[in-house]
């Protein structure tokens, strides 16, 4: 015997399935990528600055700081490319590719071993190698009271060895933030008792002052609660380590970051979960918008270091923002001559 259904109670159970469908499935669905013009507006760039940035010139905007060790830059650039090809060269190659300051890197896929990091090294007998072998708390590197405790541990305190224990810190640490996100960084000990957080500071970069938090909250709400909530549907992540110069010293840094492709435009969300030294933790959001004949790049860096705390922290902040803006602006220039602006 077959039950005869009602035809309102099949409407509405199937109504109800794809309204779950699409919520459970699509998250982003109710996301809108904002246009150039609600962007510009929003950051109150006005009609003369636009005309700059038509002729190839980078515009600078204020991002807002969330506390003292906190360093910011905002820049917006024109480049004559879709907004997919600039995705597609960041998802190849990453930024670092276009970084005059970058020695080294690669990307680390999700099904990895420590060889991901055999790449990875010092200068043979360098001071860099020295001043890590003698693993001393300190601000002149970012390590933890436990990895302090690996390198004094180790039978050998030969200068060649220090690459080697590095890779494994670097290992450590990626698998810890893998399985736990930003709870799983470990605190750096800088000695007396002093230790410096920078899980926190990326909650607050996650959470506060973003140029795309409005438009994505859920993409936002799975980018600080990693990898405890699904990703939406349609979100890219990926991996990368990276030997970079940082006040004329080479340095291990850790990236994570999230892609969303959209047919209105491009997203980047990426933070620098592990820097070796000279700053804590990154943040840095890419929105790219069709725009012309190419697109306009909205580029907002957070920078965290507790060297602008403390006495001078004004003038420190003075010259660190300017920094931070000196090196945000030689990528997008980059980035634009990569694609033969002009």
């Amino acid at each position: 015997m077959y039950k005869k259904i009602n035809t309102a109670q099949y409407l509405y159970g199937f109504k109800l399935c794809l309204f779950l469908s699409i919520n459970l499935i699509s998250p982003l669905a109710s996301a809108q990528m904002p246009s150039p013009q609600e962007l510009l507006d929003q950051l109150g760039i006005i009609q003369q600055d636009i005309s700059r940035l038509n002729q190839g010139e980078v515009v600078l905007f204020d991002v807002e700081i969330s506390q003292e060790t906190e360093l910011t830059a905002g820049v917006i650039i024109y480049v004559l490319a879709l907004p997919t090809q600039v995705s597609a060269l960041i998802k190849k190659d990453g930024l670092a590719s276009l970084d005059s300051r970058s020695i080294s890197g690669e990307k680390i896929p999700l099904q990895s071993n420590i060889a991901v990091f055999k790449n990875f090294s010092f200068t043979v007998g360098g001071d860099e190698e020295s001043e890590f072998i003698m693993g001393i708390p300190s601000d002149q590197y970012n390590l933890s009271t436990e990895e302090l405790k690996l390198i004094n541990s180790q039978a050998s305190k030969q200068s060649d060895k220090a690459a080697d224990i590095y890779r494994q810190i670097l290992w450590q640490r990626w698998q810890s933030y893998r399985k736990y996100g930003l709870k799983g960084i470990a605190p750096y000990d800088r000695g007396n008792n002093t230790v410096v957080t920078p899980s926190a500071d990326l909650q607050t970069a996650a959470l506060e002052h973003d140029l795309a938090t409005n438009y994505f909250p859920e993409l936002f709400n799975a980018w600080s609660n990693y990898p405890h909530i699904v990703l939406p549907v349609g979100v890219e992540e990926s991996y990368t380590w990276i030997n970079r110069l940082v006040q004329d010293r080479p340095t291990a840094i850790l990236t994570h970051s999230f892609i969303v492709s959209d047919v209105q435009g491009e997203l980047v969300l990426s933070r620098q979960f592990y820097a070796g030294h000279s700053f804590n933790a990154n943040q840095l959001t890419l929105i790219c918008l069709p725009y012309k004949k190419g697109s306009l790049v909205f580029y907002t860096n957070r920078n965290f270091t507790d060297q602008v705390s403390g006495f001078g922290s004004a003038l420190k902040h003075l010259i660190g923002d300017k920094l931070a803006r000196t090196h945000v602006i030689e990528l997008l220039k980059a980035l634009q001559k990569h694609f033969k602006f002009n």
